[in-house]
């Protein structure tokens, strides 16, 4: 999934909010409530995992989960872009 599709369903979820109901967000609040999530996303990103030995999980490990952490900020700052051009 591209992160402009990401932007699209998050904006679309946030649309139709309570099925019960059937009621529907504004387009604007949608993608409003959108950015706020996207950004608990980045924001809540740990600096390691808490639990991991790096002794143990062997020496590559540990410099995998810092590229991972960096490359799913850079995707998420991405969705983040194109909710804003919505």
């Amino acid at each position: 999934m591209t992160p402009k599709e990401k932007a699209e369903e998050l904006v679309l979820k946030f649309l139709r909010i309570d099925n019960d109901t059937k009621e529907w967000f504004h387009v604007g609040l949608a993608k409003q409530c959108a950015l706020i999530a996207v950004d608990e996303i980045i924001l809540s990103a740990p600096f390691e995992p808490a639990d991991t030995d790096w002794d143990e999980a062997g020496s590559s490990a540990q410099y995998w989960y810092p590229q991972k952490l960096e490359d799913s900020g850079k995707w998420w700052a991405e969705v983040k872009q194109e909710l804003e051009k919505l």
